[in-house]
């Protein structure tokens, strides 16, 4: 079965072998570099290009949507519905994905053929940037330029923590999920409620784990000042005049001030090398949009 890089294994490595040990290293870290590779998952694709390995790409899913580039590179499908046959098509001789990537059973048959494949699970952390660095630089043989990368996204994560610890405010947000033109509002346990926690603000939404839809009554309870949402999410609902029209925002403070906020999805969610950068866009406007 594929092999899956857990934040432990990772920290264990990175703090008990430095970096061209020989000993205790896991399989990412000394197989040959990949000539062929396909990347799944958005921000996997981007630490591929951020690495200057982008030559080696023979395909990647639809969410790899930047750098504008990603765009036209040959599409193996949905991320989370992969098929062994569109994988095998493109002779690939790596295979990086986030953890999420499957089914589970395409990746396994995708393995058997001979293909190298490396997932690394989410956490919703800057660990799992780091993480993603890593492995794409041990895959495609770009190991100093991964340590660069990550020196300079530490730096960088370090300057928006202090940005982010100085505010005197934690505005109340609620996230919206609507790419599929049916809202959800995140709970606990997602990727959206760690970003908000990031940022500084507090979800109002953590009576429950995972994406619910919420009614009028329950979100006049939560009150939340400001909402945050995608820019796809807006285009699924029909914009911004048709968002504010939802009868169940008419009762909360945001809507009072129509107040939101909305980001492009893969920077605001992807928890890629742009993740420091989307902290520090959302942490700035969550207060401007609550001043």
């Amino acid at each position: 079965m594929a092999t899956s890089i857990s934040r432990r294994q990772w920290m264990a490595w990175a703090a008990g072998t430095g970096a061209g040990a020989a000993t205790g290293m896991p399989s990412w870290a000394q197989a040959p570099a990949a000539q062929r590779l396909v990347a799944v998952g958005g921000a996997v694709t981007e630490v591929v290009y951020a690495l200057g390995a982008e030559a080696l790409l023979v395909g990647t899913d639809t969410t790899s949507l930047y750098p504008e580039a990603a765009t036209r590179t040959p599409k193996v499908g949905y991320l989370r519905q992969l098929s062994a046959e569109g994988l095998l098509s493109l002779r690939p001789d790596a295979i990086v994905g986030a953890g999420d990537a499957g089914p589970a059973t395409v990746l396994e048959q995708v393995k058997s053929a001979g293909v190298r494949v490396e997932l690394v699970p989410a956490d919703h952390s800057f660990e799992e940037v780091l993480r993603k660095v890593a492995v794409v630089g041990a895959v495609t043989g770009r190991q100093a330029q991964a340590a660069a990368l990550a020196q300079t996204l530490k730096a960088t994560w370090a300057q928006v923590q202090t940005a982010v610890a100085q505010a005197t405010r934690k505005p109340r947000a609620l996230f919206i999920l609507s790419h599929n033109g049916s809202p959800m509002v995140a709970g606990t346990g997602t990727a959206a409620h760690a970003l908000l926690t990031l940022v500084g603000a507090e979800n109002v939404v953590q009576q429950f784990a995972g994406y619910r839809p919420l009614t009028a009554e329950a979100m006049a309870l939560v009150a939340p000042q400001v909402i945050v949402n995608s820019t796809q999410g807006i285009e699924a609902l029909g914009g911004v005049d048709a968002f504010w029209r939802r009868p169940e925002l008419a009762l909360t403070p945001a809507f009072q001030r129509k107040a939101l906020v909305a980001m492009e999805a893969s920077h605001l969610l992807g928890f890629g090398p742009r993740m420091p950068s989307a902290v520090q866009a959302l942490h700035t406007a969550l207060l401007k949009a609550t001043a």
